[in-house]
C-alpha cells in the first residue's frame, strides 16, 4: 500500500539547505539528529529520486537540499536525468547550490549509505561507466531492489519506452526545448504570483495534464514500463522520467514512478516495514508552519 498526498506544492521561501537560519544551524551542529528546520530527521530503508536535472534553472534546488538534509537511508537510488548533459551542451549553469547536493549525495556514500546511481536520457554520457564505482556511487544501468517484505523491484529511468527517444532523437530533443521553454515561462509565472502572495504553481504541470495526448503518452509509458517488469519476472519496477509520481497496479506488477524535482518535488521512499510512500516535500515544507496538534488532528 503507498500513501500520497497530491495538493499542488506551495511555495515556501525558507531559510534552508547551505542557507540555514542561525537555530537551524546550531541545532544542527549539536544533534545531528535534527534537520535544519528544527524538526526530527527521518530515517528510511531506500529512498529514490529522479530527474533533478542539475545545471539547469528548472531545478528546485532549495527544495531538494532540504530534503537532504531532513532525511536520512540505508540505499538512496538516484534513478536518471540527475544532471541536465542536454542543458549544459548548450549554456553552461551551475550555481553553488548544485554543487552542494553533489557533496550531499558523496557524503552519504562515504558514510556507508549504498548509493546507486541509473543514469538517464539526459546524463547518458554517464552510462559509458556502467558497472563502476565512483567514490563509493554504484553506477548501474539497471538495478534489482528488494523490500524489507521481500519483493522484488527492477529499477530502471525509463527512457527506453519513450518510442520519440528510441525512433528519433531529434524529435525528443525538440520536445526538450518546448519543456525547457514551459520551465522558463514557468520562472516568470511564479515571479508574479509572489508579487501577489500566491502559492507555487507549475505551468508545465499543469499543462501536461490538461494535453489530452500527453496524458495519453503517460498512460501508455506505464503500461510498456510494466509489462518490461512482468518480463523480468520482478514484483515491482520503480523508474523516472516522465516526471509525473505515481503507483498504480498492472496485474501482479506494483509501478512506482518518483517524480521529479523540476515540477512535482517528490521522492519515493520505503519504510522498514517494506510500506512504500510517495512523498510531496513541498507540501511537507508548508506543514511545519502548522502547529503540531493541529497536524495530529488533520
Amino acid at each position: 500500500m503507498l500513501s500520497d498526498s497530491r495538493s499542488d506544492p506551495a511555495h515556501q521561501r525558507l531559510p534552508i539547505g547551505d542557507e540555514p537560519g542561525a537555530l537551524g544551524k546550531k541545532r544542527s551542529k549539536v544533534d545531528k539528529t535534527v534537520g535544519p528546520s528544527g524538526e526530527k530527521r527521518r530515517h528510511y530503508r531506500a529512498i529514490w529520486i529522479s530527474d533533478i536535472h542539475l545545471g539547469t534553472r528548472g531545478c528546485n534546488d532549495r527544495l531538494l537540499i532540504d530534503f537532504l538534509d531532513h532525511v536520512d537511508s540505508d540505499s538512496l537510488y538516484l534513478v536518471g536525468d540527475i544532471i541536465d548533459g542536454w542543458r549544459m551542451k548548450k549554456r553552461y549553469y551551475w550555481p553553488e547550490r548544485h554543487s552542494a547536493i553533489v557533496r550531499r549525495v558523496m557524503k552519504r556514500a562515504k558514510r556507508g549509505c549504498q548509493v546507486i546511481y541509473v543514469p538517464g536520457n539526459h546524463d547518458e554520457m554517464f552510462r559509458g561507466f556502467a558497472g563502476m564505482d565512483f567514490g563509493g556511487v554504484k553506477i548501474r544501468k539497471k538495478a534489482i531492489h528488494t523490500t524489507a517484505d521481500g519483493r522484488r523491484l527492477l529499477v530502471l529511468h525509463g527512457d527506453e519506452f519513450d518510442a520519440v527517444v528510441m525512433g528519433a532523437k531529434w524529435l525528443a530533443f525538440l520536445g526538450d526545448a518546448a519543456y525547457q521553454f514551459l520551465l522558463q515561462m514557468n520562472v516568470v509565472v511564479n515571479w508574479a504570483r509572489r508579487r501577489f502572495n500566491l502559492p507555487y504553481w507549475s505551468l508545465s504541470k499543469h499543462a501536461k495534464h490538461k494535453v489530452k495526448n500527453a496524458v495519453e503518452f503517460i498512460s501508455r509509458f506505464e503500461e510498456a514500463v510494466a509489462h518490461e517488469a512482468s518480463l523480468k519476472g520482478v514484483d515491482g519496477v520503480v523508474c523516472g522520467h516522465i516526471h509525473n509520481a505515481e503507483e498504480r497496479q498492472f496485474g501482479d506488477i506494483t509501478y512506482y514512478n518518483d517524480g521529479d524535482w523540476v515540477e512535482g518535488c517528490t521522492a519515493l521512499v520505503e519504510h522498514h516495514d517494506g510500506q512504500m510512500e510517495i512523498l510531496h516535500w513541498a507540501d511537507e515544507i508548508a506543514a511545519r508552519a502548522i502547529p503540531a496538534d493541529l497536524r495530529a488532528v488533520a
